[in-house]
């Protein structure tokens, strides 16, 4: 801080005495001004404020509307379905699916269809299964995850299998070992009937994998559905009291390949979370489950067409 001295009075003439009266007058009035516009500028600072009300309008011009940040949706990117380093990655697909109407018949029928397909897990000791990257891309070995829904098979409501008991409508639910790369995949899944057969069914599988373009997947290649003796028992067998019933002959299949046949689907990608997905099966009875009389009155061939929404899962726990 300066040092401050007594005044000191000195006469000057009065012309010199005038003009410094105005000189000091004029730098007295242009400070005046600058502390004032220095006062209704600073918020906060040590100078006085003018007018203290006029602070909030003040502030608010100079730092713009107030922007209110909502947390991200349920089903938006980041929020409770997106964690940046998960633990578990998974795609699902919920929509809409046609398929013979059971296994051996002639007839096509809608309904509901949801599909998983597993992506990525890390375990506490950080082991790591598959890839937690784009939809549905992985590479080397990796586990996966196989589901799938069988409608019941009523037989009232097609004529040709009056006499036979019906079969209610099942859930599969199981795993997989799969080896991907980029342009192709191998794998073997193995499901048990959680729901309805309660059997054990197995699929083997390898596609060929085509990127046309940006957002696309396309695969192509052949399948094969292995089924247990309960399971081809339940949906090819036809037992003594059946056979008197309906007519067609007494049929006790064995377990072993029951299809073979080729799967197509093409995959677009809106994002890494959203994507489109349709897929077509076209397969054929083989082994005891086409010499069974239900599909003997009816077809081998067996179609399925499935088409729905898919989103990318990433949980982190």
């Amino acid at each position: 801080m300066a040092a401050v001295s007594a005044p000191r009075f000195t006469l000057r003439p009065l012309g010199r005495l005038a003009g410094g009266a105005v000189l000091s007058a004029a730098l007295f009035s242009a400070s005046a001004a600058t502390a004032q516009e220095a006062a209704t500028l600073s918020f906060g600072g040590a100078a006085g404020v003018a007018d203290p009300a006029s602070l909030p309008v003040a502030t608010a011009v100079l730092n713009g509307p107030e922007v209110t940040q909502s947390e991200p949706g349920f089903l938006d990117e980041g929020g409770l379905l997106d964690a940046e380093n998960p633990d578990f990655v998974f795609t699902l697909r919920l929509g809409a699916q046609a398929q013979s109407a059971y296994f051996g018949s002639d007839d096509i029928e809608w309904g509901p269809d949801a599909g998983f397909r597993f992506d990525f897990i890390r375990f506490p000791n950080g082991f790591e299964y598959g890839s937690g990257r784009a939809v549905g891309f992985r590479e080397g070995l990796g586990l996966r995850g196989s589901v799938r829904y069988i409608p019941m098979r009523n037989t009232s409501d097609h004529a040709e299998l009056t006499g036979l008991e019906d079969v209610d409508w099942a859930w599969e639910a199981g795993f997989g070992v799969g080896w991907e790369q980029r342009n192709y995949r191998l794998f073997a899944d193995a499901r048990y009937g959680v729901i309805g057969h309660h059997a054990f069914v197995g699929e083997l599988g390898a596609d060929v994998i085509l990127r046309p373009a940006e957002g696309w997947t396309l695969t192509a290649g052949p399948r094969v559905t292995l089924g247990s003796d309960r399971y081809t028992s339940t949906y090819f067998g036809v037992t003594a009291a059946e056979s008197a019933a309906s007519g067609l002959a007494a049929f006790d299949p064995s377990g072993g390949a029951v299809e073979a046949g080729v799967e197509l689907s093409a995959r677009y990608d809106f994002n890494e979370r959203w994507g489109m997905e349709g897929i077509l099966s076209y397969k054929k009875f083989v082994g005891d489950a086409a010499d069974s009389p239900i599909v003997l009155q009816g077809t081998d061939d067996y179609l399925k067409f499935e088409v729905g929404l898919t989103r990318r899962v990433s949980l982190d726990f």
